[in-house]
C-alpha cells in the first residue's frame, strides 16, 4: 500500500467516525464532497471505511448524543482497517443489500456502487446492480441519495409505481400510499410513473415534485432553503418555518413512539417556527405549550397531549 492510499484510508476513517459521532450538517456534507473531489480514489476509500465501520458497530441514529467520543471511534475504525483490508473486501462481497430502520432511527449507509444513502425513520431500502443498471427499491419510508457519477450506468429509484432516475446528483424520495415526493438539492433528476414513461418531469436543484402512482405530477417551485429544511432530518432535526402545527405534529410522530395529540383540533391551524431534535417530542410540546398558552399532559407515557378539548 503506497503512502497516498494509506493517507486516503486514514482520512476516510476520520470522516466515517465524524459521520457516526455527531449530527451531520450541510456544511459537513460540503466539506466531505470537497475532500472526495480532491482524488478520484477517495470515494473507494470512504466506501471501504464505511463498510468496515458497519461491521464493527451496530447502526445508530443520527440524533445520537454529540458527546460520543469521536477520537475513540476514529481509532476503532482506523485500527480495524490497519488490521486487514482483505477482511473489508470479504465484507463488501457478503454485505446485504437491504437496509431497514426502526421508528426514530436514521442510518447513513454506503451502496455497492460507491453512492451513499441516508435512510430515514421506519424505512426499508434495497439496492442492487443488474445488467449495468443501479436499482434502489424504496419499499417504504424515505431515503436521500448522494449518487456516484457514472453516466454509463443509470441510477433509478423505485418507490411503488414511481421511478426517479439520476446520474451524479443528490435527491430524496419519500414514499406514500398515493405515490412519492421527490426533493432535489443537487443536479437534475427525471421522474415518472411506471406505464407512463412518455410522461416524465425534470426536477432540478431546489425543486420538489409529487408523482402519483397513476402518473399525475405536481411540481412545486421551492428554494434551496426550503429544501434544506425539508432534509434537516439527515442531521436529526425538524426545521419549521411558518409551518402549520398539525403538519409539524405529524412529522414528530413519524420519529417517536410517544405520539403527540392536539386535544383541540383548532390548534392544528396555528403556525410555528423553530428547530427541534427529532427525538425530543416532549421539548417540542413544551415549546408549543409555552408559545400558545396551552397545557401539556405527559401522564401517559405513550401520549403527549397538548391543550384541552374544545367544549
Amino acid at each position: 500500500m503506497n503512502s497516498q492510499t494509506s493517507k486516503n484510508l486514514d482520512d476516510a476513517a476520520a470522516w466515517v467516525a465524524r459521520m457516526d459521532g455527531m449530527a451531520w450538517t450541510d456544511r459537513d456534507e460540503a466539506e466531505l464532497q470537497a475532500w472526495l473531489g480532491g482524488d478520484p480514489l477517495r470515494q473507494g476509500a470512504l466506501l471501504q471505511c464505511q463498510a468496515a465501520w458497519s461491521s464493527l458497530d451496530r447502526p445508530r441514529t443520527q440524533a445520537a448524543s454529540p458527546r460520543r467520543s469521536v477520537r475513540r471511534t476514529w481509532l476503532a475504525a482506523s485500527g480495524l482497517l490497519a488490521a486487514s483490508l482483505a477482511a473489508v473486501s470479504v465484507y463488501l462481497a457478503q454485505a446485504p443489500d437491504a437496509y431497514q430502520t426502526q421508528v426514530g432511527e436514521i442510518r447513513r449507509v454506503p451502496l455497492a456502487d460507491g453512492s451513499v444513502a441516508a435512510v430515514n425513520t421506519a424505512s426499508r431500502l434495497e439496492f442492487k446492480v443488474v445488467d449495468g443498471r443501479r436499482e434502489a427499491n424504496l419499499q417504504r419510508g424515505e431515503a436521500w441519495f448522494q449518487v456516484a457519477k457514472d453516466p454509463r450506468h443509470p441510477f433509478v429509484v423505485e418507490a411503488g409505481r414511481v421511478r426517479v432516475q439520476a446520474v451524479g446528483t443528490a435527491f430524496s424520495v419519500r414514499r406514500s400510499a398515493e405515490g412519492a415526493e421527490v426533493l432535489v438539492n443537487e443536479g437534475v433528476v427525471e421522474a415518472w410513473a411506471a406505464g407512463a414513461e412518455g410522461h416524465r418531469i425534470r426536477i432540478g436543484a431546489g425543486q420538489r415534485a409529487f408523482v402519483t402512482d397513476d402518473a399525475a405530477i405536481t411540481k412545486v417551485a421551492a428554494s434551496p432553503s426550503s429544501i434544506d429544511r425539508a432534509l434537516a432530518w439527515r442531521a436529526g432535526r425538524i426545521d419549521l418555518s411558518n409551518d402549520q402545527l398539525g403538519s409539524a405534529v405529524a412529522e414528530f410522530n413519524r420519529y417517536n413512539r410517544a405520539q403527540i395529540v392536539l386535544a383541540d383540533p383548532s390548534l392544528a391551524e396555528e403556525r410555528f417556527d423553530g428547530v427541534f431534535r427529532i427525538d425530543d417530542p416532549a421539548g417540542f410540546a413544551a415549546a408549543i405549550g409555552l408559545s400558545l398558552g396551552q397545557t401539556v399532559d405527559q401522564s401517559d407515557p405513550k401520549t403527549i397531549r397538548i391543550g384541552q378539548a374544545a367544549h
